[in-house]
């Protein structure tokens, strides 16, 4: 019961995360490869491709979901980055949304040109319970590329810390039943602070559905 409130009350879009007064944790999955030099080092190695984009999730859960608890294939290293809210909020500055939407976007001729222009992109995708079913309110989606991509690997990363030991300890607790002490284990995910206006740009409010006009009663 507590929990379908808590989702109820929540807004649709809004970010989660685990954060400090400056820093914000965002997660990440990799090949053993890159992901554990990257964990190892505290930084991304030189294989990591800097002239790619990269995605970067504040919720651990919908990361276990892209993942499958870190079991997919090239995925198996699961990456707690944490990165500073100067850089972070740099890019939602930055960023457009990845889609377009009618009637928040002026046409989509604007809307692919910001796309061509922006370093960033911003997706907002139904966050997931222990079960990994959605829920009703939206997980931000941060994907970076050519400045912030470089930014993000160079000057933002405070510290990579390998995480596949806890979503496998989850994910064996959630199997067995136990979802009290599988959300136990989750990292502190509360609403980031973040400061007036950052998000106005990349919230697309669904255009209010219009009222149906009541029939005309006919004259006997």
């Amino acid at each position: 019961m507590e929990e379908t409130k808590s989702a109820i009350d929540e807004p649709k879009y809004r970010i989660r995360a685990l954060h400090s007064e400056r820093t914000i944790t965002v997660y990440q999955a990799y090949r053993p490869a890159i992901g554990l030099p990257a964990a190892r080092d505290g930084r991304f190695p030189e294989a990591w491709k800097r002239d790619r984009m990269t995605w970067i999730k504040p919720s651990f859960l919908w990361m276990m979901y892209r993942s499958g608890w870190g079991a997919k294939e090239g995925q198996e290293t699961v990456l707690a980055v944490e990165i500073t809210r100067e850089g972070f909020e740099w890019a939602l500055r930055n960023a457009c949304l990845s889609h377009y939407e009618r009637g928040f976007h002026a046409d989509q001729k604007s809307w692919k040109r910001q796309l061509r222009e922006t370093p960033a992109r911003v997706q907002w995708d139904p966050e997931r319970d222990l079960r990994l079913r959605p829920l009703p309110y939206r997980s931000l989606q941060l994907g970076l590329s050519g400045e912030a991509t470089r930014r993000y690997a160079d000057e933002w990363t405070v510290s990579v810390t390998d995480v596949t030991a806890l979503a496998h300890e989850v994910h064996a607790l959630v199997r067995a039943g136990d979802l009290e002490a599988a959300g136990r284990l989750l990292p502190r995910e509360e609403p980031y602070p973040e400061p007036e206006g950052l998000l106005d740009h990349l919230r697309a409010q669904a255009p209010a559905t219009p009222k149906l006009k009541s029939p005309v009663p006919s004259i006997p």
